[in-house]
Formats: C-alpha cells, sequence, structure tokens
C-alpha cells in the first residue's frame, strides 16, 4: 500500500490478515446548525466544507449541523463531538447517523459501491473521502427531513380525514394556526437549508472523480429523495393554504353575522321608538 493511500497517521482497520485495508465513515446529525468559523481541529485539509486531519483520521463538518468522522475509533469520536456541542444550534437528542465502510480495491476502473456493502475506492485520497463525506452527510440530513415531513402528514391527516367525511372541522381557530405553523416550520427547516442538488467543492479541483460522485448519488437515492421531499412540501404548502382559507372564512362568516346583529338590533331600536313615539 502506498503512503498516498491514507490520510497520514490513518490505521486502517482489517478484519482478516488478507483482507483489503477499510475505513470506517460516520456522519453525525447533531443539530440544526454548526458553526465551524475559527474552528481549529487538527490540520486542515478543505474549508468548504472544514475537514481537519484529526488523530490520523478526517473530520469533516458541514454548516448544516452534520460531522462526518472517517477512520476515528469510538473514543476519539466522542471526544471530538463532545468538543463540538458548544458550536452547535438547535441540538438533536438523539443524534441521528448512518455508518458507512470505505475499502481499497486495485485501480480506479475498479471503484464501485456494492449495494448495501463498502465503497470501493483505488486509494483513501482526501478528496476521495470528501466525497463520500459529503453525500453521507446529505443522506443523514435528508432522513431527518424525512422523518419531519412525516410527523407532519401525521398530523395533517386526521384533520383532511374530518373535512372529507363531514365537510366541517371541530379544531378551533388556534389548532388550525398550529398545523399551519408545522408546516411552515418543516418547510423552512428543508427547503435550502442543504444543497442536495449541488455538487461539491472537491468535484471542481478533482472533475475525473465525477463518476464515483455519481455512483454515490445512486446508492444513497439522493436525487430522488430530494424529489419525493419537493413534492411532499408542495402538498404540505397547499394544505397550509388550504387551512388559511378557511381560517379566512371563518373569520368572514363572524363578521357577517356580527353586522346582521347590529342590523336587527338597529333595526328594533328604530321600530320601538317609532312605536313609542305613536303612543
Amino acid at each position: 500500500m502506498n503512503a498516498d493511500q491514507l490520510p497520514v497517521g490513518a490505521t486502517p482497520t482489517l478484519s482478516k490478515p488478507d483482507a483489503a485495508p477499510t475505513l470506517r465513515i460516520r456522519a453525525v446529525m447533531l443539530g440544526e446548525r454548526i458553526n465551524a468559523s475559527n474552528l481549529e481541529l487538527g490540520t486542515l485539509v478543505s474549508s468548504t466544507p472544514a475537514a481537519f486531519r484529526v488523530h490520523g483520521g478526517l473530520a469533516v463538518i458541514f454548516r448544516y449541523g452534520v460531522v462526518v468522522l472517517i477512520g476515528l475509533l469510538p473514543s476519539e469520536e466522542k471526544v471530538l463531538l463532545d468538543g463540538l456541542k458548544s458550536r452547535v444550534t438547535g441540538e438533536f437528542s438523539p443524534f441521528e447517523e448512518e455508518i458507512a465502510q470505505a475499502q481499497l480495491c486495485k485501480d480506479e476502473n475498479a471503484e464501485a459501491i456494492q449495494p448495501g456493502g463498502p465503497i470501493c475506492l483505488s486509494k483513501f485520497s482526501d478528496e476521495r473521502l470528501l466525497l463520500i463525506a459529503d453525500a453521507l452527510a446529505k443522506s443523514t440530513s435528508l432522513a431527518r427531513d424525512e422523518r419531519r415531513v412525516a410527523a407532519v402528514f401525521d398530523v395533517i391527516e386526521p384533520f383532511a380525514r374530518e373535512l372529507a367525511e363531514k365537510g366541517r372541522t371541530s379544531r378551533r381557530r388556534q389548532g388550525i394556526l398550529q398545523l399551519i405553523g408545522n408546516a411552515l416550520l418543516v418547510q423552512q427547516r428543508v427547503a435550502g437549508r442543504v444543497a442536495v442538488a449541488e455538487k461539491p467543492d472537491a468535484l471542481w479541483e478533482k472533475p475525473q472523480l465525477d463518476r464515483l460522485y455519481a455512483r454515490l448519488e445512486d446508492e444513497y437515492e439522493l436525487t430522488e429523495r430530494l424529489d419525493t421531499l419537493e413534492r411532499k412540501l408542495k402538498v404540505i404548502s397547499e394544505t397550509a393554504d388550504a387551512l388559511t382559507d378557511i381560517i379566512d372564512t371563518q373569520r368572514s362568516l363572524r363578521l357577517e353575522i356580527a353586522v346582521v346583529v347590529l342590523i336587527v338590533i338597529e333595526v328594533a331600536i328604530g321600530c320601538f321608538q317609532i312605536f313609542a313615539g305613536i303612543h
């Protein structure tokens, strides 16, 4: 194995004496955002995203709340994650995480991703590992967003069923506003926060790795999952608009009733005054 195949000081994991060297890659979503400005964890490998060589491995930090740890021991991972907590906004509990394995293969033409298996790389170069970190971080964030969208649908479904069956809702204005708030919140969190469709910066410097990243996109179904999320967000947006219309209709109805009542009262007072004047 050549010296340029591993980060400096990295120790590959060997499951058998004749097995190919492997690296454990773990993506952890700590919270809504991570502030990586002026962060010093070790030798800087990349600035966008912030990547550092730590304990012979790599730590890649994405501003949308994900840290990808490559080739680190569990004890080293814990120390690093604990040290980042002060920089996390909107910390999650429990964390969202995904784990992958990178394995050395014979040459660049043999680079492939086996379904459910390791990611075969011709070398453990920084650029290749950054591409894996990018794909795994996006997949982890998408998994969190998918759960959020599913939770909003769970809240909206009974409400929609009630409208379909009864033609009205028993929910008060506050309950409807809470539904709208949930819908808008998930839209704000998902839309635009993670640029899933954008290519990582590493590809600008190493365009020959585009084929590897395309395989990673296919393995984690990034494009398909993003399209599904966008369709669901569109439904949520349309539902929020419908709920807003219901609130406006209810408010207009109350105003009309109030106006009619005032007119009736005014007419009643006028009739009383006329009747009193006659007598």
